[in-house]
């Protein structure tokens, strides 16, 4: 039988791919395999696998959406590629947080809420009403109206009043608690408006909110707050929503409560900006619920029940416990719909995330358990040759976890799909079909493809991942003496169960355990808050492309003073986002043309050539470079040109001496942040604190995104910081990270409910020699191999 052609597009061929560093290269991508990208931090395996073929196949399949609907969605540019062939539909699963969203929950980011509300409308007793009785999203509803129905020669009116159900809370508005405000914090009562009374973010007379307090006419701008009567006060503060009209413009007039209400805290508190989140959390108290009990339910649909649970205790129970009752529930008439929860509860058991509950705030999960969550609604898909593409899966798992990661990605791939990974543990890379390897090194010196094949070809190679994919730690034999402990007693953060626990002081301590051990609720609740300690954790860098690692460390501003003083003109010259920005494009180096619903156009702005300032600003030297120079130069020449002679600037050498510490030292001073991968970004937070005064260090899995050939320089910069005199906590699943260890706190057993206590505390040596805990078999294989 001859073959079809159709049969023959079995590649997806990438030519000539130009996005960030990637220096015109070209591979081929094997279909219905799983390929993994390997290659240091920084050297484009997200360029290539995100930013060109995930990017790609999504801009293509917007375009055959409505130019209407196009409107409303992002819009994308065509990657910096030759040609791509052989594509088919991506589906992107990353690392980024769920949403910020406080309504936002496990449950109602994946289909498992939706379900359950079908259940109990059809099961539960007294019955509540359709499922959107059992939705905190959707408040009760009333409507009353007249009716004509027009019969014959007559008509005929009715008086009808309906009822929608929704199972909000009506107190607290679905958001399982109430809001309190300390109205010292919103301002100064001594004070009038125009005096500037107003302590609130963003609250300025000078801009609209003081046209629209001056022209509402409902108080006197000039008169101190403090003299204001009931009817003042509360316009400034509760007035609900008012059209009013200023200067023969209509506006919204609102108080300041609502107003905050909605612009503040419809975010979830730990994704707002650091000025915001300190502004909410000296202003407002948050306190349960005392109508609904934080459940965000109204009376009605927590009175409803099935077997005696009503919906809120279904959502708190452990996922691995509600799969077991879903499972004995006997209800045959429904047995498509409880074999469908049933496998959905399950999917969340398999990929490990059966310790969490489905009524977990979504914006609480990192991004780990946020990349697996996602996980679960492609697992039962029945979508074949489709592209999964998925950026290091591995990030958050023990490695008892991997294991179970590594069949699922092989079941997707069984199922005749294209699995994309990009992985740094050699556990994940050793199940890949094929391998493409990105280097040699990272930032400019990287973007180039140095090794295409297998698994066992590349550990032959002579490429920087080839060299390392063996690479195995052994444990340490001497370790240091603790001086002093950290005492934490009768701990009981989420699933805590009263632990207490020394963690020694001075020496590199490494907190272990699966995940959902409860590692992060031991050392986040019970010593990050502390005085003197600093906590680097995986939190997102925010900044717009214009932030760079010069202006996210502070190091620009002793570089801008320096060039002012030996030119003798002011600071602000030497600014992209102020006087000495290029006038064409604002300082952003490149200018956008929208084309209303087609993908804007970025190109480079030609009166500066992409270098942001103005003409005349360049003239200026420091040491013989111009500002756009210096950000132009790799953190290893800076470290140089700033150490001495003319451009001798102390401040800005020591932050660089620091970002060269944490290997960077291969990025561009002003390189946009949004360019940045993962670990690169959690990297220069650890670069940044690491001047903060503090004597202990808490650093949340710092091997994230690391290279193997990397982990070695991360080991010794821990090492650097101890000895030092510092103090490093570091909550980790990497066993070269364990074994390298002076104190290990083991926590277990399991996951949940089956976790919380401390199962092991001692040395790696101990620890292996036992072997006794998950944790302790692993790192006994893993150093057994070295």
């Amino acid at each position: 039988m001859t073959e079809h052609v159709a049969d023959s597009h079995d590649l997806i061929r990438v030519v000539g791919a130009r996005e960030n560093n990637l220096k015109d290269i070209s591979v081929e991508i094997p279909k219905r395999r799983l390929t993994a990208f390997t290659g240091v931090s920084g050297s484009g395996k997200s360029s290539l696998v995100f930013s060109t073929i995930a990017a790609e196949s999504q801009r293509l399949i917007n375009e055959t959406y409505s130019a209407f609907l196009q409107g409303f969605m992002a819009n994308q540019s065509r990657p910096d590629v030759d040609v791509l062939d052989g594509l088919t539909t991506a589906i992107i699963v990353d690392q980024e947080r769920m949403g910020a969203n406080p309504r936002s929950t496990v449950g109602t980011a994946t289909d498992a809420n939706a379900m359950l509300r079908i259940l109990f409308s059809r099961l539960a007793k007294p019955h509540a009403g359709p499922p959107t009785a059992y939705s905190f999203n959707v408040p009760r509803r009333i409507a009353t109206g007249a009716m004509v129905s027009e019969k014959g020669a007559g008509s005929k009116q009715v008086v009808r009043e309906a009822v929608y159900a929704g199972g909000m809370c009506a107190r607290c508005e679905g958001m399982g608690s109430v809001t309190d405000f300390d109205l010292t914090a919103l301002y100064d009562a001594e004070k009038s408006l125009n005096e500037g009374a107003l302590t609130i973010p963003g609250y300025s007379m000078e801009g609209w909110y003081g046209r629209i307090f001056r022209g509402a006419g409902y108080f006197n701008p000039d008169k101190p707050i403090k003299k204001y009567t009931k009817k003042e006060l509360h316009d400034l503060l509760h007035r609900e929503p008012t059209k009013i009209k200023v200067e023969g413009i209509n506006l919204t007039y609102t108080g300041i409560i609502p107003q905050i209400q909605k612009s503040f805290l419809s975010k979830d508190v730990d994704a707002m900006q650091p000025h915001i989140r300190a502004f909410v959390e000296r202003a407002v108290t948050f306190t349960t619920c005392p109508d609904c009990g934080g459940t965000r339910l109204s009376q009605d649909a927590l009175a409803s029940k099935i077997n005696g649970k009503n919906i809120a205790d279904l959502c708190s129970m452990q996922i691995s416990d509600l799969a077991d009752w879903i499972r004995k529930l006997k209800a045959p008439s429904y047995a498509p719909l409880l074999n469908a929860l049933g496998d959905t509860l399950d999917s969340f058991v398999s990929i490990g995330l059966g310790y969490l509950s489905l009524d977990r705030p979504a914006g609480t999960l990192s991004g780990g358990e946020a990349q697996r969550t996602k996980m679960i609604r492609h697992l039962g898909s029945s979508l074949t040759d489709v592209t999964y593409v998925f950026d290091e899966p591995s990030i958050g798992l023990h490695p008892h976890d991997i294991q179970r990661m590594n069949e699922l990605l092989l079941q997707l791939r069984d199922k005749g799909n294209t699995v994309l990974v990009v992985e740094h543990k050699p556990e994940m890379i050793a199940i890949a079909d094929h391998v493409i390897d990105l280097g040699p090194a990272a930032g400019s010196e990287g973007g180039e493809v140095v090794f295409e094949g297998t698994v066992d070809k590349l550990r032959t190679s002579d490429t920087l991942t080839g060299r390392h994919l063996d690479d195995r730690a052994a444990v340490k034999t001497e370790v240091r003496t603790a001086n002093g402990v950290l005492e934490v007693r009768g701990a009981d953060t989420n699933n805590l169960q009263n632990v207490d626990v020394d963690v020694p002081l001075g020496v590199l301590a490494v907190v272990t355990g699966v995940a959902g051990s409860g590692k992060s609720s031991l050392i986040h609740g019970s010593i990050a808050d502390r005085d003197g300690v600093v906590t680097v954790d995986q939190t997102a860098i925010r900044g717009s492309r214009r932030s760079n690692p010069a202006t996210y460390t502070g190091m620009l501003e002793p570089i801008r003073k320096a060039f002012a003083k030996e030119n003798g003109v002011k600071p602000a010259l030497f600014s992209a986002n102020s006087e000495g920005a290029c006038p064409a494009c604002n300082g952003a180096g490149v200018i956008y043309t929208e084309l209303g619903v087609m993908a804007t156009v970025e190109s480079t702005c030609e009166e500066c050539e992409g270098k942001r300032f103005q003409a005349s600003v360049l003239e200026y030297k420091l040491g013989g470079r111009n500002i756009s120079d210096v950000l132009e130069m790799p953190v290893t020449e800076a470290v140089e040109f700033f150490a001495d002679g003319p451009a001798k600037v102390p401040a800005a050498h020591k932050i660089l001496d620091r970002l060269d510490d944490v290997g960077l030292g291969y990025l561009k001073v002003g390189q946009p942040l949004t360019t940045l991968s993962g670990g690169e970004r959690q990297r220069l937070k650890l670069a940044t604190q690491m001047a903060d005064k503090g004597d202990v260090y808490i650093l949340d899995e710092p091997t994230t995104g690391l290279h193997l050939a990397d982990v070695d320089n991360l080991l010794g910069l821990l090492d650097r910081l101890v000895d030092s005199g510092k103090s490093v906590i570091v909550i980790e699943h990497h066993q070269a990270v364990m074994a390298h260890a002076d104190w290990i706190i083991d926590l277990g057993p399991g996951a949940g409910h089956d976790g919380g206590k401390v199962v092991f505390e001692g040395t790696p040596a101990a620890l292996v020699k036992a072997a006794k805990t998950l944790t302790g078999k692993h790192l006994k294989e893993y150093v057994a191999a070295h």
